[in-house]
């Protein structure tokens, strides 16, 4: 990263003479973008089809610092999720997709729903997901047995 400036850890207010390089020019994405449990009037901008189920900040963050992009972390929530102390629901990640001269700084990823679409195709390789559905599926069985006893109870 030599030869970068350095980028401020708050956010500024909005000026227009802001280069690309600025943080605050960087876009936004929330968990909620590609999260396949919310509806698109909720947030989500992906198909259902390719949308991760209940991604976390910190996932986003590990594959997009895996993919090679520069990105900051922000403890901010979606404005338009219901319950905003839920922990899980926390996390802004903003990338730069444009050098200071605004061209774009990598061809895999030139525009938001490029990176939208990766994310969501790989969030589901991740170790951390892989055992968590194996987990899952062998606990599945256990949850369809007959109760025992009188009804309603």
């Amino acid at each position: 990263m030599a030869g970068q400036t350095a980028v401020p850890q708050t956010a500024r207010a909005w000026n227009p003479d802001f280069t690309h390089a600025d943080r605050e020019r960087w876009i936004c994405i929330y968990p909620t973008y590609i999260n396949s449990k919310r509806t698109v009037q909720e947030g989500r901008r992906v198909p259902c089809s390719k949308a991760v189920d209940n991604p976390t900040y910190s996932e986003i963050k590990d594959v997009c610092a895996a993919a090679g992009l520069t990105l900051g972390v922000e403890n901010k929530v979606y404005p338009r999720e219901l319950d905003h102390r839920d922990p899980k629901c926390r996390g802004r990640i903003r990338i730069q997709l444009k050098n200071e001269d605004g061209s774009i700084m990598h061809e895999k990823f030139p525009t938001r729903k490029s990176v939208l679409f990766y994310l969501a195709e790989t969030i589901p390789k991740l170790k951390s997901r892989q055992s968590s559905s194996q987990a899952s599926s062998q606990q599945q069985p256990a949850k369809n047995q007959k109760r025992k006893g009188k009804k309603g109870r």
